[in-house]
């Protein structure tokens, strides 16, 4: 789902990605899936394919709060992460953006002190953003990953916050009449 490598006329080698353009038409292809989506596993699908090639990133994961913990329920990446795995709350940038609810960005892993180091050390990521799940009280996360750190592109954040966002509208729409926190 990542770019690829082209050569130019000039032999130049450069990475395409998708436009601004069609980032927002997936945006908005995903926001008519996530209408449609009738259980809290399809939201998940729906995130896991469609939040990579919106970001422009090189990877993304869906995190389920389950109590104090969070769990890596899906992921879409270059290698992979933490699919099936689960971590203290208070330990995870996922759980924080959770606890918080807000998103967090991470230009570079290595400068900020909320990042586990050990867990992030063997993986490609250097830089994220972790976007919470839920309207009232987010029960879910979304994060995106970069290979390089760097300052997220404020587009692909707004495109993803507004992913986000509406997936919290589905996952409030599918998991009414089963409590606040469907985890």
């Amino acid at each position: 789902m990542g770019g690829t490598l082209k050569g130019s006329a000039r032999g130049e080698q450069r990475l395409d990605q998708p436009d601004s353009f069609e980032q927002r038409r997936l945006l908005t292809e995903a926001m008519a899936r996530l209408s449609r989506a009738g259980s809290i596993e399809e939201i998940i699908d729906i995130l896991r394919v469609c939040a990579r090639t919106i970001a422009r990133a090189d990877g993304i994961t869906v995190i389920r709060r389950q109590g104090n913990r969070v769990a890596y329920i899906a992921e879409d990446a270059l290698t992979p992460l933490w699919a099936g795995a689960d971590f203290p709350i208070e330990n995870c940038i996922s759980g924080l953006a959770i606890l918080e609810a807000r998103p967090i960005h991470i230009p570079d892993i290595y400068d900020d002190p909320r990042v586990p180091i050990d867990a992030y050390e063997p993986t490609f990521v250097r830089s994220m953003a972790m976007y919470p799940i839920g309207l009232m009280g987010p029960s879910m996360a979304m994060g995106a990953y970069w290979a390089k750190s760097g300052t997220i592109d404020p587009g692909a954040s707004a495109l993803l916050a507004s992913l986000a966002r509406y997936a919290g509208v589905t996952l409030g729409r599918v998991t009414e009449g089963r409590g606040a926190d469907p985890a």
